[in-house]
């Protein structure tokens, strides 16, 4: 099995570079371009079951860094991406539009619980690996005026759910089932196991 000394990360996610410094892996970023429609490959079809969306969702982003990599003529190396999504009940919650449906959003998690999932994804030519992390998040009710604070403050902008686990908001969180680093976007237990079954070194 070939060995590797670095991953591309095609993630624009600064939490899943700094959970991949922690975990010592040397690490590229491999960004979507202008021309790419990123935020498209992240639409929810109707009906479908958060699992499969979040994992279908990062088999989309995969084949296209893949192509990105090729196109770029870049040096060899494995490609990971990763995506997470908050759900509750069956209600899938990305990345809020705006401010106001970042409030709804938050106001619907507050004084419930609710699932985090993250896939996570690893290709390198015709070899591909992938592992779906679940978690289970459980939230205090929160005061609205707390809320929209939080919503000024501008931290749920671009999060799944609308708030990070290692913000303030965590603070709201009275207990976790499952994976802490899943839930901030990037399971170190299953990316390892990923990471050397492609052969990568760290």
């Amino acid at each position: 099995m070939t060995e590797h000394a670095f991953v591309y990360l095609a993630s624009q996610s600064p939490r899943r570079a700094q959970l991949l410094d922690q975990l010592g892996v040397a690490h590229r970023p491999l960004l979507a371009g202008p021309q790419e429609q990123a935020e498209a490959l992240e639409a929810v079809v109707p009906g479908e079951a958060a699992d499969h969306y979040v994992q279908r969702v990062t088999a989309l982003k995969l084949r296209a860094a893949l192509k990105r990599l090729k196109v770029r003529d870049l040096k060899p190396a494995p490609v990971m991406c990763a995506d997470t999504t908050v759900v509750l009940g069956r209600r899938i919650l990305g990345k809020p539009v705006d401010d106001q449906e970042a409030l709804s959003m938050l106001q619907a998690l507050s004084g419930r619980s609710h699932r985090v999932l993250t896939a996570v994804a690893v290709g390198y030519g015709r070899r591909c690996f992938a592992a779906l992390s679940r978690s289970r998040v459980y939230f205090d009710a929160v005061d609205p005026a707390v809320l929209t604070a939080y919503v000024d403050s501008g931290e749920p902008r671009g999060k799944a759910g609308a708030y990070a686990i290692q913000s303030c908001a965590a603070q709201w969180v009275s207990h976790i089932e499952g994976s802490y680093s899943g839930i901030m976007g990037l399971p170190l237990h299953e990316t390892a196991g990923l990471l050397r079954a492609m052969g990568v070194r760290w």
